[in-house]
């Protein structure tokens, strides 16, 4: 059956559009099956996969709105491989049917406070529906103490938290942009190891 991830943060900006399509695109590097639902109204998934290159293996895709979400990851749930929902940033009815659906909940933030701070109203979100949880630092700066002190925070309320993260490179948003992941669009890039890292750590969290 499809393991189904939903990538969901209350506050806007954390990245969850541009790690649904790395993770979706590594997950399919290393010869997964993977459907990508965008149910976030900004549409940002559903133009990245317009722009998605006809070369490029192709992506079961879909921008159903949010009461139809269930029912989408539904459709799919016999199929083999990951369903990923990118979700709606807001504390609304949408969001909280795209947690229900998933059988786990990533949330990506950035190592800041106002990211840590924000986390708490996606946390009571998943705890609500029940959802098993992971959190992801992503947009990390290749220098300062941030990263640590962040990590030492959520460590601290022993929240789960990847080993693997994602850095503040310039290579997510170029690939972004053309429709690709970094795995595709710059194989051999230190974002590209990231992007397969995370990929690597979701399937272990799958495992039976």
């Amino acid at each position: 059956m499809a393991f189904t991830i939903a990538i969901a943060s209350r506050k806007g900006g954390a990245g969850k559009s541009t790690v649904a399509a790395n993770l979706a695109t590594a997950l399919l590097a290393a010869g997964e099956a993977v459907a990508l639902l965008d149910t976030d109204p900004q549409g940002s998934l559903t133009h990245w996969h317009a722009a998605r290159p006809t070369a490029m293996p192709a992506i079961d895709f879909e921008a159903p709105s949010g009461w139809r979400a269930p029912q989408a990851v539904e459709s799919r749930k016999r199929a083999a491989g990951f369903t990923i929902l990118d979700t709606p940033p807001h504390a609304d009815a949408d969001a909280k049917r795209a947690i229900r659906a998933a059988d786990l909940v990533l949330i990506p933030l950035q190592p800041s406070l106002p990211d840590l701070w924000a986390i708490d109203a996606t946390l009571a979100a998943t705890r609500a529906e029940k959802r098993p949880v992971i959190l992801l630092l992503n947009r990390v700066p290749a220098q300062g103490r941030l990263r640590e002190e962040i990590t030492a925070a959520l460590n601290g309320r022993d929240l789960p938290l990847l080993d693997t993260t994602l850095g503040n490179r310039a290579a997510f948003a170029q690939a972004f942009g053309r429709g690709l992941g970094v795995v595709e669009d710059a194989p051999r890039s230190a974002a590209a190891a990231e992007a397969t890292a995370l990929a690597e750590a979701i399937r272990r969290e799958a495992a039976p």
